[in-house]
């Protein structure tokens, strides 16, 4: 998957991955994570997620990563805040109250971005990428960010039924992927086919939604 994909959706608006509200697992579950405030939370691929905005009014300092600068500039602009922007290296980093996000390729951070980093939260990164690129994007996320908390929330179907993204992963490939460098724990598991009309119309017959909360060992 190239990023000529993603640059491709967000031009055309082509982002059904965007969610119009904050999700509610980050608003049931993050509270019990325990992490102080002040906590930098980083979140891999984050578009323009309105869960950067409930981050930081919790308390909390963003690092959000994204692809595309449309994605960045459009958070910025909706929430009606006026960010510095700056060259970093290979990415465009755009700064505003407590929310930073830096565009450009993920797999380009590397472990100085992420130092102050003690959280992370994964909603749409594992589940947007085929499975080539999540063995690679679970390598090097656990080689940036070998200590912390989070949560990743993931999707779980019969891929057959219907391509990506997003991708099926299930808990044996999160274990796989994961669960050597974390501790993982399965906080909510239920079947959300109902809520899924994309789903239900290409004919998945099962979607499970898993909450996982992550722990360094």
């Amino acid at each position: 998957m190239e990023p000529e994909f993603w640059h491709k959706r967000w031009s055309s608006n082509q982002i059904g991955f965007h969610l119009p509200e904050v999700n509610p697992y980050l608003q049931h579950f993050w509270p019990q994570l325990g992490l102080a405030r002040g906590s930098r939370v980083l979140v891999p691929l984050c578009g323009k997620s309105l869960d950067l905005l409930w981050l930081a009014h919790q308390g909390y300092s963003v690092l959000g990563v994204e692809l595309s600068e449309k994605a960045a500039t459009d958070f910025f602009l909706e929430h009606q805040l006026e960010p510095r922007v700056s060259e970093e290296g290979v990415f465009k980093v755009f700064r505003a109250a407590d929310i930073e996000i830096r565009c450009g390729d993920f797999f380009a951070l590397d472990r100085e971005d992420v130092a102050d980093c003690t959280a992370l939260y994964d909603r749409a990164a594992l589940i947007a990428l085929p499975a080539p690129m999540r063995e690679r994007y679970a390598a090097h996320l656990q080689r940036i960010l070998p200590n912390g908390v989070g949560l990743l929330i993931t999707l779980d179907y019969n891929q057959d039924e219907m391509p990506g993204p997003p991708f099926s992963v299930g808990n044996d490939e999160v274990q796989r992927l994961l669960g050597d460098v974390w501790r993982l724990e399965v906080l909510q598991e239920q079947d959300v086919l109902g809520e899924s009309w994309k789903f239900l119309q290409a004919g998945v017959t099962r979607l499970d939604e898993r909450v996982y909360r992550i722990s360094s060992r």
